[in-house]
């Protein structure tokens, strides 16, 4: 039985590397490889999903500081004017309304994502469409928060 499956080994071991393999190995190619970032250019459908991630990222770690501030809003009327007046401030409206897109950003692609889940826009063409509006959408909302918030 031993001679038998000693018989069989070249069958089923590659020499080469010593892994069982009973396919050739594939040729190596010589690919490019581009590891600057900077350069590469996506498409616009993987900008939104990347865009989509990140601003759930960067909502979900600013969550403590929003329930605080709500907290610190409603928890009597010193915390409230001192609430307010720190919302007045310019820089805090210019983080309000990156707060306002990252929102609005979400939603739009969030909604984007649910119909490609489900199957509708899976061609290139309305890819590349629903993600150009996702980016008009949401910017055209965010603007207008931005109007309402000055």
């Amino acid at each position: 039985m031993w001679r038998m499956l000693h018989a069989l080994k070249p069958l089923w071991i590659n020499r080469e590397n010593n892994m069982a393999s009973s396919y050739p190995k594939a040729p190596q190619r010589k690919r490019p490889k581009n590891l600057n970032l900077l350069t590469i250019r996506l498409p616009i459908p993987a900008l939104v999903s990347i865009m989509h991630r990140v601003s759930g990222a960067f909502l979900f770690m600013l969550l403590p500081v929003l329930l605080w501030v709500l907290h610190q809003s409603l928890a009597n009327d010193e915390s409230y004017q001192l609430a307010q007046a720190v919302l007045h401030h310019p820089i805090a409206k210019l983080i309000c309304l990156a707060v306002t897109w990252a929102y609005l950003h979400h939603a739009c692609a969030g909604i984007r994502h649910l119909a490609l889940d489900a199957h509708y826009g899976l061609r290139l063409n309305y890819a590349r469409a629903t993600s150009r509006a996702v980016l008009i959408v949401s910017g055209l909302l965010t603007l207008r928060m931005g109007i309402w918030l000055w």
